[in-house]
């Protein structure tokens, strides 16, 4: 294994799966820290874990759990996956993480670019924009869980770790990986571990992937792994893909602005059953009467919790956050295993904390990655009888999940 990955969630980790085999790497995505070894023929390992929302010291020993088994496997270089969006808190585990990382490879210029043109999420001048609006505008500062109500990532992770953090901004990285080496090397020369680089542009996340090559350790979103295997030796390359008929479902928990619009916009054609937090903790609904209802139906059936976010905090302020969290998760998680075992062959997630509950209720422990279906969204074969999609709640077109079923469908 030459590259070695580690996502905090899985929609992320399958995101970055995603565009690493699309430009070549012969990629698997494992749940959680693999107990055998990989096989010789994969390139690029991605561990995704379940550690965004979690507390710091906690994420931290799981990343060095999964960092122990990657250099087991050969790695010689480490990519800490995190959103695109930064989801974080100023109490969060990103920095704590990047921290424990570093240390343990003695990495001394460690690259932090969650950047992502592809889905609208740029870095300029230190600053994380979301298309045209600036992070903390965007309806990210209403997230459930990690409200982020500031778009300067420096402010942002300072308060997370340990050592400083320095800025490569755009005018050196439109110059190319020589420069942004040498801007990487006086950062470093001021003490500052942690570095933010701009990038607006796929071009900027090659030229920071050119200038990553021999760094033991990069941050970031999927995006700027875009240049990574070219320093491997790989260029790009079709997905081998077969797809799976049978019964499809598509579950949905995530109240992202994306997602919601996608809800409505698959619910004007198609079966549709809203699942209320309030309902699930007070036992009026449950996995097996949802699934009932959705075999019952004709079309691509969705089941779904992606409410506004002021019902979801009414929710949160009446049984507290981690209650209700947990409800909706474990309300998923039962729904996915009694789906699979009625002979559902297709399933479409939509939000990381749900796909999350999805692939650890299933059980999923590797997943082999398909084509895309849109930009950080790969279809995943699961198993013989089960692929899957597992959507970050920011992602997709509107018409997402009819796109996703039919590559799903093959």
């Amino acid at each position: 294994m030459k590259l070695g990955c580690i996502g905090d969630d899985f929609t992320g980790s399958s995101d970055l799966a995603n565009t690493l085999a699309k430009e070549g790497m012969r990629v698997v995505q494992y749940t959680g820290v693999p107990e055998a070894s990989a096989g010789p023929e994969v390139e690029a390992g991605v561990i995704a874990l379940k550690s965004r929302s979690i507390e710091p010291e906690d994420a931290v020993k799981q990343s060095l759990e999964a960092l122990t088994w990657l250099k087991a496997q050969g790695c010689s270089q480490i990519f800490f996956k995190y959103c695109s969006t930064f989801d974080s808190t100023p109490e969060g585990n990103i920095g704590p993480v990047a921290d424990a990382l570093a240390e343990a490879l003695n990495a001394e210029q460690v690259i932090v670019c969650p950047a992502f043109p592809g889905t609208g999420r740029s870095v300029y001048q230190g600053h994380l924009f979301v298309n045209d609006r600036l992070l903390n505008e965007s309806g990210m500062e209403n997230h459930p869980l990690t409200p982020m109500t500031d778009a300067d990532l420096r402010r942002w992770l300072a308060p997370q770790s340990r050592y400083g953090v320095g800025h490569v901004p755009a005018r050196v990285v439109f110059q190319g990986p020589d420069a942004i080496r040498a801007a990487l090397a006086q950062e470093q020369a001021v003490s500052r571990r942690h570095i933010i680089v701009d990038a607006i542009r796929d071009e900027d996340l090659r030229a920071i992937g050119g200038a990553a090559a021999g760094l033991p350790l990069i941050t970031g979103g999927s995006g700027v792994a875009l240049g990574l295997p070219a320093n491997f030796g790989c260029t790009p390359r079709k997905a081998d893909w077969h797809g799976k008929a049978g019964q499809a479902l598509v579950l949905s928990g995530s109240c992202s602005v994306a997602t919601r619009g996608q809800v409505a916009y698959h619910a004007k054609a198609n079966p549709n059953f809203e699942i209320l937090a309030k309902d699930v903790i007070n036992g009026q609904v449950s996995p097996q009467s949802a699934l009932d209802w959705a075999l019952d139906q004709k079309g691509l059936p969705l089941i779904y919790s992606s409410a506004d976010p002021k019902l979801v905090k009414a929710v949160q302020d009446q049984f507290g956050r981690e209650t209700a969290a947990a409800a909706i998760e474990e309300f998923f998680a039962e729904l996915a295993r009694l789906a699979v075992t009625h002979g559902v062959t297709r399933l479409i997630t939509a939000g990381g904390e749900t796909s999350g509950a999805v692939v650890e209720g299933l059980g999923l422990r590797e997943l082999q990655i398909g084509p895309e279906i849109d930009p950080g969204v790969p279809a995943l074969r699961a198993g013989k009888d089960l692929v899957v999609a597992l959507k970050s709640g920011n992602f997709g077109t509107e018409d997402f999940f009819a796109k996703a079923d039919k590559v799903l469908a093959g």
